[in-house]
């Protein structure tokens, strides 16, 4: 990471870290095409142990369904990149990891791999709180290079992360 978006996902993570520990809850992640970005941000925090279990990178569809239980009959009908898969992702994460809070990313980061409906720097993004039933999930348009796309998406998923636990008492 360059070091400002590296600074800014510290902080992040930092403060995710604080959040969860005073609740006493874990988390888990479910990557795609941040390739481990997020998992990377969250245990650079000294202590992370405490808070963050497990990170999966689920780059293939296979991968989606094998370790997360995502329906092939899901990605198949809207696609690795969509909100129905993202969810599956990170409510799949959660169970496999038996954990509270997960969050979940699929994206087209470029280069190549956009279409007109799925234009490069598109990223959905899931974050799931089990106790709560409580899931929140937006589609980002990124700009920049493949390294900026990834870099937003880690900041973008810690901060809704965050934002979720904010609005919701466990």
């Amino acid at each position: 990471m360059t070091g400002e978006a590296a600074l800014r996902s510290g902080i992040l993570a930092q403060q995710l870290g604080e959040t969860l520990l005073s609740r006493g809850l874990m988390m888990t992640t479910a990557e795609s095409c941040t390739g481990g970005g997020i998992a990377y941000a969250i245990t650079d925090v000294a202590g992370s142990s405490a808070w963050f279990d497990r990170g999966f990178v689920t780059y293939s569809n296979a991968a989606k369904s094998e370790m997360l239980g995502v329906d092939p009959a899901l990605i198949a009908q809207h696609g690795a990149v969509s909100e129905a898969v993202v969810e599956a992702m990170a409510k799949g994460a959660c169970a496999a990891a038996g954990v509270a809070l997960g969050v979940a990313v699929s994206g087209v980061a470029g280069p190549d791999g956009g279409t007109p409906e799925k234009p490069v720097g598109t990223v959905w993004l899931a974050c799931y709180l089990a106790p709560a039933d409580r899931l929140s999930c937006r589609r980002l348009q990124l700009e920049g290079d493949r390294i900026a796309v990834r870099q937003q998406t880690v900041a973008a998923a810690l901060a809704d992360c965050l934002a979720l636990l904010a609005a919701t008492r466990t």
